[in-house]
């Protein structure tokens, strides 16, 4: 019951899901890649935080999301965000297959990693149709 409550256990059919939400996470890790050449790092990491959103039901696309966090953390020298990337790595690596991720979740290290957060509703609309539920 308990965990229930806290993580979201979305039962997607694993690989068809990670196909399907692939392009929308490499949009949104693309717009963080162009913020960064602007020099925008704010820019940047709100776009890291939404293809987190997007791919955290995928054990692929999670794990690429937190490594790339830790990488803008390296850039942008912010030891705290480092940190919590190393240890979200490991848990989107061995809990995202289990189903234990926490729904709209953004996975910056400012956020506890079991909190939910409501998914905005331009981002639902993409894991809906990767999910292939109709929206």
């Amino acid at each position: 019951m308990y965990r229930s409550n806290l993580f979201a256990v979305r039962c997607f059919s694993g690989r068809r899901f990670t196909v399907g939400i692939r392009p929308f996470v490499a949009a949104e890790l693309n717009a963080a890649s162009k913020a960064d050449v602007l020099g925008d790092a704010a820019e940047s990491f709100a776009r890291l935080e939404r293809a987190h959103v997007l791919g955290q039901a995928s054990t692929v696309e999670h794990v690429r999301v937190h490594w790339r966090m830790l990488r803008w953390g390296l850039r942008y020298r912010r030891p705290m965000e480092v940190v919590g990337q190393v240890l979200r790595i490991a848990g989107a690596a061995t809990k995202t297959a289990l189903g234990w991720v926490p729904t709209g979740n953004t996975g910056g290290a400012d956020v506890s990693p079991f909190r939910t957060q409501p998914v905005p509703p331009d981002l639902q609309v993409l894991i809906d149709r990767a999910a292939g539920r109709p929206s």
